[in-house]
């Protein structure tokens, strides 16, 4: 049996643990929405939050039903009760990997409540013993900067211009808005309102429309790219398409992953080559900069386009716990 197939089947098995709290029901919840705006795997996202199923489930066994309720002692008791304990589906104990992704569970959920405001634990160091951990690369507000700057390095092309304009428009929609990629490309000339600062974005992920804010520095940079290097891209050519090519077609996918590709290298930094940085980095890197300055989960969410109502019920009923 493959690998992943096993730890499906293992996280599936988590997931039928009974939790009696409301409270871990809404943690759990919250933890899952959290991890899915910061842009982890989907996989990721599916399977933490059943291992802390059963973290919730163990302390539950421990007389114990509310977050504010954990200490350092009890992660510490957890993790080394995860090393020892049988494995049910299988038999023998569990293996590292395993064990592994109950370590970063841990962390992640110790960070989910530091950075939500929920509950703050302190840091408690846990051995790895095998390094398999997720490489979530996030640049620095100097590093996305960096990236603009590389806009206007000039190279060798014909266009070189146009596309830089374009180039900047792009960054601005994958970071200073915070798009996906599929969003940014389906973007119509109708849906910016330069003069309301707004993207009116009608096809986000599951057809779920949402109006993002452009703050004034953006709304200067879709401006350069609306009325002076979009008509010239175009060449007379008539399409309701925002972002276009060279030859005055929609952007495609493959367009975009070379243009961050390109200014990566334009850049020089070895640290941001490093990284690797793709379009969704830009949106990773715009979500952990607006948490990290405060902005509610609840706003973090409706801001990237993620379902807002169960965000906010949960919000709400943390509050009201505390």
């Amino acid at each position: 049996m493959k690998l992943t197939k096993h730890l499906t089947l293992i996280t599936d098995n988590m997931k039928q643990l009974p939790i009696q709290s409301d409270n871990f029901k809404y943690i759990e919840q919250s933890f899952k929405q959290w991890l899915d705006i910061l842009g982890y795997a989907p996989s990721t996202v599916y399977k933490l939050p059943n291992i802390l199923r059963e973290f919730f489930n163990w302390l539950e066994r421990k007389n114990l039903r509310h977050v504010k309720e954990i200490k350092t002692e009890h992660i510490k008791q957890y993790y080394n009760y995860t090393k020892q304990r049988a494995n049910t589906r299988f038999g023998g104990g569990l293996s590292n990997a395993s064990i592994n992704d109950q370590r970063r569970t841990l962390y992640l959920f110790t960070d989910y409540l530091r950075q939500s405001g929920r509950y703050e634990i302190p840091f408690i160091k846990i051995p790895s013993l095998k390094d398999r951990k997720e490489k979530l690369n996030t640049l620095t507000p100097e590093e996305v900067k960096q990236l603009f700057e590389a806009t206007h390095i000039k190279d060798s092309s014909n266009w070189d211009t146009e596309i830089a304009i374009r180039d900047r428009a792009l960054l601005t929609m994958f970071y200073g808005c915070g798009l996906r990629r599929n969003e940014a490309k389906h973007l119509n000339l109708e849906d910016i309102n330069l003069d309301k600062a707004i993207v009116h974005m009608r096809k986000g992920k599951g057809n779920k429309e949402r109006l993002v804010p452009i703050n004034t520095a953006n709304i200067n940079y879709l401006d350069d790219y609306k009325y002076n290097a979009r008509p010239v891209l175009l060449k007379g050519v008539n399409t309701e398409a925002f972002f276009v090519s060279m030859r005055s077609q929609r952007i495609n996918d493959q367009t975009m992953n070379l243009r961050i590709r390109i200014l990566v290298q334009k850049t020089r930094n070895p640290v941001i080559i490093d990284k690797n940085p793709s379009l969704h980095t830009l949106r990773h890197s715009i979500a952990t900069h607006l948490l990290n300055n405060g902005m509610k989960l609840e706003h973090k969410a409706k801001f990237l386009g993620h379902s807002s109502l169960e965000s906010k019920q949960i919000y709400t009923h943390l509050m009201n716990d505390q």
